[in-house]
């Protein structure tokens, strides 16, 4: 399974059942995404523990009571990639949400593709 679709059902589940928390298993290509999230404002924080077998600790956000995720929109899996240019970016729900894309630069999100001119693996849609 595509480890990032995993990380990103995982929170909308936890989302969904009102939970504080969740756990998912360690890659560093799933730490840059959560960066990404926290630096946007859909999870609180999160935190790596473990020596041999690293497990990844997720704080969400609430505001007052509201979770700070409404839904998302997986557009790559691990049978279907889907590659975008910044040429075909589009806004998300008017600009309420963002698109996530993984570029050589790291991951962007659907306005800093735009800025940078760039293209790469559009992961999903957020907001």
């Amino acid at each position: 399974m595509n480890p990032i679709v995993d990380i990103i059902i995982r929170i909308k589940n936890a989302y969904l059942t009102r939970n504080e928390s969740v756990v998912s298993p360690y890659s560093k290509y799933r730490v840059s995404v959560l960066e990404k999230l926290k630096k946007l404002g859909y999870i609180s924080d999160f935190s790596v523990s473990g020596d041999v077998k690293k497990t990844i600790y997720i704080q969400l956000k609430y505001t007052d009571g509201v979770p700070a995720l409404t839904d998302v929109k997986i557009y790559s899996t691990s049978g279907n990639r889907e590659y975008i240019s910044y040429k075909d970016v589009k806004s998300v729900m008017s600009g309420m949400g963002y698109s996530i894309i993984s570029t050589s630069h790291g991951i962007l999100t659907n306005r800093e593709l735009k800025k940078m001119k760039l293209g790469g693996e559009l992961l999903f849609a957020i907001w």
